[in-house]
């Protein structure tokens, strides 16, 4: 009786090969690489078949921050604990783990941002798909925020809410970047304090408190 074997063939993941051809170019140079062709070549592609994964080095750039991102939301939301948090506790988790994902890949940040973390006031270019994924992700933590009373619904302002998070997220990259204290101690204690004044300000204040009362003398006077 004659048995037949099937071979299995590994499929290639082109997309994590060139990710990561990427990353260990830049580590190794300290420059990005200074052509696709010569790239592809050094990855044992054709220029072409590069194309069908990304168009530029800008787009596997903007790739990273995605994958770093996804993969840090990933890894909270896998934590039945997570389901509990207040919208804050939700964020402050966000943050520490995101900068445990950044940590993974200091050396490669650094040698792409950190000569110019001063400067980066306006936003690179391959870092505004990640911003669009984060504030999908802000929006949710601030309706939950919204719905439980932890976040005040302010016309016009509330609206910003998603944005003013995600100036806190690029203070924050800003700041770890330079960050020399062990353990980057100065930026969780920068992640506590600036989260906590984020959302005290969201929070329902004194002033809200008492333009609810005016209104309410003012409609039953």
């Amino acid at each position: 009786m004659e048995t037949t074997t099937t071979k299995k063939t590994t499929k290639k993941d082109y997309r994590k090969l060139i990710l990561d051809g990427f990353v260990n170019h830049v580590l190794e140079h300290g420059t990005v690489p200074k052509s696709i062709f010569k790239f592809a070549k050094d990855l044992k592609m054709k220029e072409g078949d590069f194309y069908t994964y990304y168009t530029s080095f800008d787009a596997i750039k903007s790739a990273i921050w995605v994958q770093i991102f996804e993969e840090s939301v990933t890894q909270i939301e896998a934590q039945d604990v997570y389901r509990e948090y207040s919208a804050r506790e939700k964020f402050l988790g966000f943050l520490f783990t995101w900068i445990e994902e950044l940590k993974k890949n200091r050396s490669y940040l650094l040698s792409v941002y950190g000569d110019k973390p001063k400067s980066m006031g306006a936003l690179p270019q391959e870092i505004k798909a990640f911003k669009e994924k984060f504030k999908d992700f802000a929006s949710e933590i601030i309706l939950e925020g919204k719905e439980t009373q932890e976040i005040a619904n302010r016309p016009v302002i509330s609206d910003r809410y998603d944005e003013a998070l995600w100036i806190q997220v690029w203070f924050v990259f800003k700041y770890w970047l330079e960050d020399t204290s062990p353990r980057f101690e100065k930026t969780d204690a920068a992640i506590e304090k600036s989260v906590n004044l984020a959302f005290d300000l969201m929070g329902k204040s004194a002033l809200d408190s008492f333009i609810d009362f005016a209104k309410f003398l003012y409609q039953n006077k």
